[in-house]
């Protein structure tokens, strides 16, 4: 209660405090509490104790004064006078000063004057205050798979430069959408979180291999509540595999056909491409392989090393992202 004092002195009981109880909050050298709010309190909880006295300070007899100093006998020595400052000594004490020592009353009044001039009064000595510590921040990742290095690659392709932006220049913000050990790895928590949003980036950690692949949509998927899939036009997307541990070079795949850049069916997650499809999310895509690449004509080229037409994995994790531009202010 010494560290949180405002839970008594401000709830509603606070004026049916034994007498006892307040004098042991107030004689605490760490109470943290300005003297001057100690003081009202003080003041409110002695008035509460002579219901008789005129709600007035200003129209008290001597005799009033009299009953609140008697009330008050435990509690004035332990207010730490000499640590309020001048305002509050004038507009919060001064209307009660009948209830001090007329030696003390003089003495808080010449130390307002004339700060240096010794006194004959005790002077308590100021609380302590502690100051509060904020909880060192932790400042998680903003992608679980991918680096900053690597959203910086995925920007400069956004762009379509020919180098690759520092980490400081992204001129991007990467918002994510969607987290599979989060939000989920089935095709109604992509549909929830990620239906009709634009600009989105993909990323996949596959399952087993460490690769990273994933794509860019900047059109968007939208569902279908019929059972007709369909395409989407657009002229920037890419699909692409990232350097990492494993993955010496990044590998970059335009779309080339971009009739069939975007294929969006209610059945299945995010879908690159159409007939075939190059680069395909079925449901529960951290299970049984239920994500695949093919060979397709909609694409430049495979982000994976594999024979045959088609090569299916999981994802260990997946994410979503949401570019927009960084603001320049």
């Amino acid at each position: 209660m010494v560290k949180y004092p405002n839970k008594i002195f401000d709830s509603e009981n606070f004026t049916s405090l034994q007498e006892n109880a307040l004098v042991s909050l107030i004689s605490r050298d760490d109470l943290q509490m300005e003297e001057v709010k100690i003081w009202n309190r003080v003041i409110e909880w002695g008035i509460a104790q002579n219901p008789d006295l005129p709600s007035n300070p200003e129209d008290w007899s001597h005799e009033n004064f009299l009953a609140l100093k008697t009330t008050l006998r435990k509690c004035l020595p332990l207010i730490r006078y000499f640590q309020m400052s001048g305002v509050d000594i004038i507009d919060n004490v001064q209307p009660y000063q009948q209830i001090l020592e007329k030696n003390l009353w003089n003495d808080i009044v010449k130390k307002l004057a004339i700060p240096n001039r010794p006194v004959s009064s005790i002077i308590l000595p100021p609380r302590i205050i502690s100051t509060p510590t904020l909880p060192t921040r932790v400042t998680e990742p903003f992608s679980m798979v991918i680096s900053d290095e690597h959203a910086a690659k995925i920007a400069s392709w956004i762009d379509r430069k020919d180098y690759s932006y520092s980490v400081t220049n992204n001129p991007y913000e990467f918002e994510l959408l969607l987290r599979g050990t989060r939000d989920g790895f089935t095709k109604d928590s992509f549909w929830n979180l990620c239906d009709k949003r634009t600009h989105l980036v993909v990323i996949i950690k596959v399952k087993g291999t460490n690769e990273i692949l994933g794509g860019y949509n900047p059109v968007g998927w939208d569902k279908q509540w019929d059972d007709l899939p369909a395409t989407k036009s657009c002229n920037d997307s890419f699909i692409f595999s990232l350097q990492n541990g494993t993955v010496q070079n990044s590998i970059l795949s335009r779309v080339t056909n971009p009739q069939n850049a975007i294929y969006c069916y209610w059945t299945h997650g995010p879908i690159f491409g159409c007939r075939p499809c190059i680069f395909v999310m079925c449901d529960n895509f951290n299970q049984n392989n239920t994500c695949f690449l093919q060979n397709s004509w909609d694409y430049e080229k495979s982000i994976r090393t594999y024979t045959g037409d088609t090569s299916y994995f999981s994802a260990e994790e997946y994410e979503i992202f949401q570019i927009s531009r960084k603001s320049l202010i």
